[in-house]
């Protein structure tokens, strides 16, 4: 349930820290029909999103955290996740190549954190981490507006909660 409610909590929170503080949106600019887009973003993140978890959080995540704690683990794979995307940086016309690297990047460093939050807590589960990354960028088409630095905000403080709370070692429930 939470893998499908947080990520538009998530954006609403960053939407609403861009209007705020009056931050620029660097959302994607959606013409036409926005449930054509939205069923599209969704088909295509689920073939594609379910591949990244399994190598990410199904193959890296658990490896990392046979040596090492779950904060040191989810920061390799932050980092490794995060550079995954630089091609989509470089690539003219891509929507991503609009954003901020440096700020975008931090966000998916803190978001790691809820990833692992959701593998750890549901035992391994790449259903739910592949349902929250899918919506999450479905979600992203149907909330415009928000600021990639204020998603990075919103990202870190739920990261930040989630290690005091549950600790660097286990970071689970």
């Amino acid at each position: 349930m939470i893998a499908a409610i947080a990520p538009a909590i998530f954006l609403l929170s960053g939407k609403t820290i861009t209007q705020v503080l009056g931050l620029l949106a660097n959302s994607i600019a959606v013409d036409g029909n926005i449930v054509g887009v939205s069923i599209a973003t969704f088909v295509m993140s689920l073939l594609s999103n379910t591949w990244e978890e399994v190598g990410w959080r199904g193959f890296a995540l658990p490896r990392l955290q046979k040596n090492h704690s779950a904060l040191t683990a989810t920061l390799v794979v932050g980092v490794l996740w995060g550079m995954w995307h630089v091609p989509l940086f470089l690539w003219q016309g891509h929507p991503m190549s609009n954003y901020p690297f440096l700020t975008w990047f931090i966000g998916t460093m803190a978001v790691s954190f809820i990833y692992t939050w959701l593998y750890n807590s549901t035992r391994g589960s790449l259903f739910v981490v592949t349902i929250f990354h899918v919506l999450t960028n479905t979600y992203g088409v149907l909330v415009s507006g928000v600021s990639v630095a204020a998603l990075a905000m919103v990202y870190s403080f739920v990261a930040l909660c989630l290690v005091a709370i549950f600790g660097k070692n286990h970071l689970a429930r």
